[in-house]
């Protein structure tokens, strides 16, 4: 099993969002960077679990633990004119972008905020979202690093 930390502005899709998605499933589309992309393809399975993480808010963090429901497929988004995340040189037969399924396990008793990642600096010296200039918003985790953080919950 591999381990995922989903990043999501709460304005844009919010774990309560997801819990008032159907089944708590729904599409994880809009990925437009293509290491997150080959994360998806080459590496995330069904059965995969993540921490959701609001970001870009007033108290970003952790908020919940989803799973991969559905491995990579064509993200739809990207042949949608109207879509905000429409790529005109991506085509049917070859697309670019792919996106997973997610379902909603739980949400967290409490946000585990970055600010208190931060203050376990030491347990968690590689977790990439402590890590200057990361930007992607899906990285993986270590299996140390979910049970730690599972543990400050």
């Amino acid at each position: 099993m591999q381990y995922w930390l989903f990043k999501s502005e709460p304005e844009t899709f919010s774990i309560d969002d997801l819990a008032k998605a159907t089944g708590k499933t729904t599409c994880w589309d809009g990925v437009r960077n293509y290491q997150v992309r080959n994360f998806m393809r080459d590496v995330m399975k069904r059965g995969d679990l993540a921490f959701f993480y609001h970001s870009s808010c007033a108290v970003p963090g952790i908020t919940g633990v989803i799973s991969i429901t559905r491995t990579a497929y064509p993200d739809h988004t990207q042949f949608d004119h109207e879509h905000v995340h429409y790529d005109a040189d991506s085509k049917p037969d070859t697309p670019r972008w792919l996106m997973v399924d997610v379902k909603l396990e739980r949400k967290l008793k409490r946000i585990i905020t970055l600010d208190e990642l931060r203050q376990h600096e030491h347990q968690l010296k590689e977790l990439l979202i402590l890590k200057r200039g990361n930007r992607l918003s899906v990285t993986p985790l270590s299996s140390d690093e979910w049970n730690y953080i599972l543990s400050l919950e």
